[in-house]
């Protein structure tokens, strides 16, 4: 089942700050959120979990260059 985190638990996963969640989310580099409210949003767990893991073997690959 899919889970839905907000953001202070989407930062606490992925030790990124808010403003940098934000500005990769605009690049294309992060999972986008979805709306849950008129101001609330939050993240598909399992996204961002693959993010992590991606980010994971990039710098696996990087360091056996």
């Amino acid at each position: 089942m899919n889970r839905l985190i907000r953001l202070n638990e989407v930062m606490n996963l992925t030790a990124l700050s808010r403003s940098a969640i934000y500005r990769k989310m605009k690049t294309g580099e992060f999972p986008q959120s979805v709306n849950i409210g008129d101001r609330a949003v939050a993240w598909v767990e399992q996204d961002i979990k693959e993010w992590i893991v991606s980010v994971i073997e990039r710098g696996s690959d990087d360091k056996r260059r």
